[in-house]
């Protein structure tokens, strides 16, 4: 245990080394310390030498500084951003976001843009961008079941970001993929991903738009996918309103099933630790009913390794009739 500036935490160096597998195996994205609960509430995630500090509870200046520069000696980083996460960010996060995500590291030099590795796969990670730094670890079990599972199928990648299922999708040899998202910077971020695995990012398969408002659209179209993936934030506002998860995944599900192909899959992601696994799966299987579908579950996954403890995530398979 280390003390300082009233801050008492467990040898960080002792943490890094049970992640050093992660690295032999390829992956140089990961989360390095998941200590929400204890020690200060922190997180810290590390992008090749780049740490991302994650703050749960609010701490001084100095005790930031102090944290911040033991993570980076820990782990012999280049230099080390700081993320300020209240319980409460939906709003802060829209008003206040330099004060929540400073864009320059607290602790080290700056590394605006970092290409790091998930099973040997690059990824762009900008550490100073915003909230999201561009790949959430905690998905990587179902970002892997895609890649295993998409061999010949047409994905659609809903709330895709920065296209991390829609590349692994690819990279698994699916005949066709789309992603759809509301941000065309986050869709430009994912183009650049792929090029990073040396494949052809075509405009024509990054839709830029609302998700639902798309959904009907490749309904009325007719077009139908085998393998469908929902992963939309907890909480949003948009021009149709609020969104809130909890409330309305159901009718999210209900649309996806009417572009899932006969025996086609959908993979429901919801990152809410309010909603527990038995509330998810009766949102989904009465949303799927609503879309006219009978479905099975067939899978459910949650957080990697490096997410000890952590019941926030929750992925569910559920295979359509």
């Amino acid at each position: 245990m280390t003390e300082f500036h009233d801050l008492t935490l467990p040898d960080l160096g002792t943490l890094l080394a049970r992640r050093a597998h992660l690295v032999a195996q390829g992956t140089t994205v990961y989360r390095a310390a998941h200590l929400t609960e204890t020690a200060g509430q922190f997180t810290l995630d590390v992008a090749g030498d780049a740490g991302i500090l994650s703050l749960y509870a609010p701490l001084d200046a100095a005790q930031e500084a102090a944290l911040a520069e033991a993570c980076g000696n820990a782990g012999g980083l280049g230099g080390v951003y700081l993320k300020r996460r209240p319980v409460e960010a939906r709003h802060a996060a829209n008003v206040a976001r330099e004060q929540l995500s400073p864009p320059d590291p607290v602790w080290g030099a700056d590394r605006p843009e970092v290409t790091a590795l998930e099973a040997g796969v690059p990824f762009l990670i900008r550490p100073g961008a915003d909230l999201s730094v561009g790949l959430f670890t905690d998905a990587r079990p179902a970002r892997a079941w895609v890649r295993e599972h998409a061999a010949g199928r047409r994905v659609l990648n809903t709330f895709a970001y920065t296209c991390g299922f829609g590349l692994s999708a690819a990279l698994g040899g699916a005949q066709a993929v789309k992603n759809v998202d509301l941000s065309r910077k986050v869709l430009a971020w994912g183009q650049a991903n792929y090029a990073l695995s040396g494949l052809p990012a075509p405009d024509v398969d990054f839709l830029f738009g609302d998700v639902f408002e798309w959904l009907a659209r490749l309904e009325r179209r007719g077009d139908r996918f085998d393998l469908v993936v929902l992963d939309p934030p907890s909480f949003a506002r948009g021009k149709a309103g609020v969104w809130r998860s909890e409330r309305d995944y159901a009718r999210l599900a209900s649309l996806a099933a009417r572009v899932t192909a006969p025996g086609g899959t959908v993979l429901a992601l919801l990152n809410h630790a309010g909603v527990g696994r038995g509330a998810f799966e009766r949102m989904i299987r009465a949303g799927l009913a609503a879309g006219g579908r009978r479905a099975r579950l067939e899978a459910q996954l949650g957080a990697g390794e490096d997410y000890p403890g952590a019941d926030h995530l929750k992925v569910q398979v559920w295979v359509l009739d």
